[in-house]
């Protein structure tokens, strides 16, 4: 697909030059090439205008005609086609009132960073590199484009952008970016709450999460998008079960090994935003007893979560798995000690597998003991070989029909149905209702409601 996809990417830009117009690959397409690395979309800027771009291809959709931008559709790819140009007044800190067309330079010296800043001419096969994008490369450097003020004045998403490369590549901060980056900092406030955890997202499951951490930290960005988080740093923990140090200390280490592991357990925004914030309630339940302890940490670390993910602008469904696998990062030590029943709807739960994959790395980023987690696969193994449980004898409807109203009582409700069927206390619909009206008899009913049998 990669090759097919780039000879289209080349039959665009020879049918622009073939009608007079001038037409390069650009950004981060270029940057991949240069690297090594076969891009997974090729981005075309040309001289010619959008109408122009439009008559001369059969499919293409408008997205940003103002900005000069037309999606090319060939062969069942879709290519970003875009006029040089040049923008002027960023009013909101993120995007351009005015925009006006340009030559190739012009259209390079708005771009963000040099890496980023590179054409190719797929037709002569030639790098045209007007600021130092490929030097930059070599020295593993990510460095603005231009005055670095300016370009994070026009944009602030820019410094997360620089982090979010320079932890991608295993590259370093430009030290006059850097300085800019933390000058800047208290104007990261200007971008939407939304485009923020999008970044974050970005960082946390592209390569070495700990190292963006480490520069949002470093740059000042840490404190004002994440000052939770910041409040880990130097949270002495109890050294019989944490020998590597801090909660900081901790946290990046998780991030390290779930990176490590990127190939058999590849990170949703789910699991690594779980990652980063699985001990965010440590440090307002830290306290000194007969030893270091973090009482209730798990639960408070949950709702700190959750306040943190709706700041971001996360779905509703994302907070809710966020905050569950915080809330029950240390469940899994307590599953040797289990009835069986509750053991096995621990193992039956949909996400289980996220839960002891961030358990294991708790474990190996800290005391190193796995015997829990050991426990637990080999309970999926035997799980796996029995019969599959019978289906459930109520649902959320069938509650409803008897009255009550919906909302968090009803997780409880179906699980005391379900532990009694697995027990085998209940068999019939009938005798799971007459359990959950002796137990749950008036929980969320209004006065006068019917029973639904």
């Amino acid at each position: 697909m990669g090759e097919a996809k780039r000879k289209c990417a080349v039959r665009i830009v020879r049918t622009l030059v073939d009608a007079g117009y001038s037409a390069v690959f650009a950004g981060g397409s270029v940057r991949d090439m240069l690297m090594g690395v076969e891009p997974e979309d090729y981005d075309i800027a040309t001289s010619a205008r959008p109408e122009q771009v439009t008559r001369l291809f059969e499919h293409t959709i408008p997205l940003g005609v103002s900005f000069g931008v037309v999606v090319i559709l060939l062969n069942g790819c879709a290519f970003e086609g875009a006029t040089f140009r040049s923008e002027d007044d960023y009013a909101d800190g993120r995007h351009p009132r005015r925009v006006s067309f340009t030559d190739a330079r012009g259209d390079v010296d708005r771009r963000d960073f040099t890496i980023n800043g590179m054409l190719y001419d797929p037709l002569a096969e030639q790098v045209i590199d007007y600021v130092g994008g490929q030097d930059d490369i070599r020295r593993q450097i990510v460095r603005c484009i231009g005055d670095p003020k300016t370009r994070f004045s026009e944009d602030s998403l820019r410094m997360l952008r620089a982090i979010r490369f320079t932890a991608r590549f295993g590259y370093t901060i430009d030290p006059p970016t850097a300085d800019a980056i933390k000058n800047a900092a208290g104007s990261i406030g200007r971008v939407s709450a939304e485009r923020i955890g999008q970044e974050l997202c970005k960082m946390l499951t592209g390569r070495s999460p700990h190292k963006a951490i480490e520069w949002m930290n470093r740059t000042g960005l840490l404190e004002r998008i994440l000052p939770e988080v910041a409040a880990m740093q130097g949270v002495a923990q109890p050294p019989q079960f944490h020998p590597e140090g801090a909660v900081d200390i901790h946290t990046l280490r998780i991030l390290e090994l779930m990176d490590a592991e990127r190939e058999e357990h590849p990170p949703t925004c789910v699991f690594a935003m779980a990652a980063l914030l699985h001990d965010v309630g440590k440090p307002p339940t830290f306290e000194r007893a007969d030893r270091i302890r973090f009482n209730c940490h798990a639960q408070v670390g949950s709702e700190i979560a959750q306040s943190i993910c709706r700041r971001l602008k996360m779905s509703r469904d994302d907070v809710r798995s966020i905050s569950e696998l915080v809330a029950k990062h240390m469940r899994l030590s307590d599953a040797p000690k289990m009835r069986q029943t509750h053991l096995t709807q621990l193992l039956r739960q949909d996400d289980f597998a996220d839960h002891l994959q961030l358990y294991r790395l708790d474990c190996l980023g800290s005391h190193g003991d796995l015997t829990c987690w050991r426990f637990c696969v080999r309970k999926l193994d035997e799980l796996a070989s029995e019969p599959q449980p019978p289906p459930p004898l109520l649902n959320g409807h069938d509650l409803i029909e008897m009255g009550y109203r919906p909302g968090p009582i009803f997780g409880k409700i179906l699980a005391a149905v379900e532990e009694a069927q697995l027990d085998e206390l209940i068999s019939t619909r009938a005798e799971a209702r007459r359990l959950v009206r002796q137990h749950f008899p008036d929980v969320n009913r209004p006065s006068g409601s019917a029973d639904g049998d």
